[in-house]
């Protein structure tokens, strides 16, 4: 029989392994459906869904386990049949519904996260060094830490050489997405490669500067980590894509009292349901590991 020490352990350990999971609460506040993506890093086993539609004014719940590395992002003007098969205008992930390891194609916003295992904390960023196609807002819950984004519509000041532009029909045959200096001239300079693969040679460009300038928070090219990586012990992380553009990130925080009016039921039916969750989860093993030790002593009594 386990010695009540051991039993001990293995209850707080269970509880601490559990606990720390994280959910991603995604919602689409754009006035189209959009496609979000996710790809997770090498090493790293893949989210319970690789790819979906989400309706405008929706919200998914995704949960994720410690240690989980990986990426996020939306796509838009898809088109998919039964099978899954399909294409994007923009985000597109090797032409299916679930990207099941395929990247976005550039450009595109990015989310972008490192949970932390135990008391380690979380590493994360907005990123539009591969460019830009949405706004999108990221805000830790439960955390007390920093909100991150690119909140601006960067497409409606892309420089005409890096605009995309999109096919009539779905959101119109205006620009769609505005590419990265790397992506439209794929120059080392642009590309931070070669003898700029570094720092110190790899400086802002006059095009990350236009980025830089629209969301300071994001990074707006390969080395700026300084004013762009976020660090938080969060259980819950908002991923809002096209933000009313009434939200501001100040103090670190959402600040969007016409968009708390405006987000539908159900985007607060999941977040409000997950939080709840997220206690009871919390509480059951308080009260588990209580019982675990009173069993404990009195059986060492005994």
């Amino acid at each position: 029989m386990a010695s009540p020490a051991l039993l001990v352990s293995l209850a707080i350990s269970t509880f601490f392994t559990t606990s720390f999971a994280c959910t991603f609460v995604v919602t689409n506040s754009c006035p189209f459906t959009i496609w979000p993506g996710t790809l997770s890093g090498s090493g790293t086993p893949p989210l319970p869904t690789t790819g979906f539609q989400l309706d405008s004014g929706q919200s998914i719940t995704v949960p994720a386990t410690p240690g989980w590395s990986g990426r996020m992002w939306a796509r838009t003007g898809c088109t998919f049949d039964a099978t899954g098969s399909g294409s994007c205008q923009t985000g597109d992930c090797g032409g299916r519904l679930e990207c099941n390891g395929m990247g976005a194609t550039p450009p595109a916003s990015l989310f972008e996260i490192t949970l932390g295992v135990g008391d380690q904390k979380d590493f994360y960023d907005v990123s539009i060094v591969d460019g830009y196609n949405l706004p999108l807002a990221a805000a830790p819950r439960r955390g007390g830490c920093n909100a991150t984004g690119c909140i601006q519509d960067i497409n409606m000041g892309c420089p005409k050489e890096l605009q995309v532009i999109g096919s009539e029909g779905g959101e119109g045959g205006g620009v769609v997405a505005c590419k990265s200096a790397c992506g439209a001239f794929g120059l080392d300079q642009y590309c931070c490669s070669g003898e700029f693969a570094n720092p110190t040679t790899c400086q802002p460009s006059f095009y990350s500067g236009i980025f830089k300038r629209a969301c300071p928070r994001a990074y707006s090219y390969a080395f700026d980590d300084g004013t762009s990586t976020f660090t938080c012990k969060a259980s819950v992380y908002n991923i809002v894509f096209c933000p009313n553009s009434g939200m501001r990130i100040i103090d670190g925080g959402l600040e969007n009292p016409v968009e708390e009016r405006r987000t539908s039921n159900v985007s607060r039916d999941v977040s409000s349901s997950s939080s709840r969750t997220l206690t009871m989860i919390d509480r059951s093993y308080q009260i588990l590991i209580t019982y675990v030790i009173l069993f404990a002593l009195c059986y060492w009594h005994v």
